[in-house]
């Protein structure tokens, strides 16, 4: 058994030296086989490396997608609260726009009559303790409002300061169910009194037996000792339904008015009738109808046979 095992270990130590010896014999004569067997290796493991790279690859990904989620997200909130800030944005100028175009048509419409008026913007609208349809405006006693002096709009008529501070007033709306104001109408000069009926409501009681009223008259403020609470010539609104009860002392009612008073943004206080009585230079007047167009159609010429 040891002479076999000895004989084991010799042929062993030959083989290794016969290789020995090739190795150095190829390498000597310029083929390198180490290079060769690396390459090989290579070759055979590239396919199985792929192969991994494709399986672990998506995982990467992955991890770096929930890395950056955070991120993505705190972008996405931003652009959110831009957009919420841009649509803001265009809402206040929007409403600018429409408080640029209520102060020029009060402007207007008080530089036509020569009043003298103080702008102001309305801050809220609702009931007081005191009154029930009433508007708050910006402007108070420091700017020369007081108590019993008309407010009016772009197209006429909106109520009267009942109460003032420094800074602020509360106007009693025409709609109030307590307002009154003395009219005439436009054209005949019959007089009457307008009442406030509560959302826009509205209706005229004649004061005579032979005064008239028709449907499409239009109505304007009489005005007042000492031009308050009502200064004249204001227009008020227009006559939309007159009642024909049987044993009617007076003629009676319904008014459309001129002001839409659940959209108001601007009004004006008039603080002095600089002219006096307009009288009716401030009827509104109807539209101008669209000219009419003329069209001339040549007729094409029939060809001969």
């Amino acid at each position: 058994m040891a002479a076999r095992g000895s004989n084991r270990t010799r042929l062993l130590w030959i083989s290794l030296l016969v290789t020995s010896l090739f190795l150095i014999t190829l390498d000597l004569r310029g083929v390198s086989i180490i290079t060769s067997i690396r390459s090989g290796v290579q070759s055979v493991l590239t396919p199985f490396q792929k192969a991994g790279s494709s399986v672990f690859s998506p995982l990467g990904n992955l991890f770096d997608d929930i890395t950056n989620l955070g991120r993505t997200q705190s972008k996405i909130d931003a652009l959110k609260e831009e957009n919420e800030q841009l649509k803001s944005q265009l809402i206040l100028n929007e409403n600018i726009v429409g408080e640029l175009e209520q102060l020029k048509g009060v402007l207007d419409l008080a530089g036509q009559a020569k009043f003298k008026v103080v702008p102001a913007r309305v801050i809220t609208r609702g009931g007081t303790a005191t009154f029930g349809e009433t508007i708050v405006i910006d402007k108070g006693t420091s700017a020369g409002i007081k108590r019993d002096m008309t407010v009016i709009a772009t197209s006429g008529l909106v109520g009267v300061v009942k109460s003032t501070t420094t800074n602020s007033s509360v106007i009693l709306l025409m709609s109030d169910p307590s307002f009154r104001v003395g009219v005439r109408v436009a054209g005949t000069q019959d007089m009457g009194v307008l009442s406030g009926g509560g959302d826009n409501r509205f209706t005229i009681q004649m004061l005579s037996a032979t005064g008239q009223i028709k449907v499409g008259d239009v109505l304007l403020s009489r005005g007042s000792s000492g031009d308050r609470p009502f200064v004249p010539g204001v227009p008020v609104g227009k006559v939309s339904f007159v009642e024909s009860s049987a044993g009617q002392l007076t003629k009676q009612g319904r008014v459309e008015g001129f002001v839409d008073l659940d959209g108001l943004g601007v009004v004006s206080v008039v603080l002095n009738a600089v002219a006096g009585d307009p009288g009716e230079a401030l009827v509104p007047r109807a539209p101008k109808p669209a000219p009419t167009v003329t069209v001339f159609v040549t007729p094409e010429p029939t060809p001969s046979e």
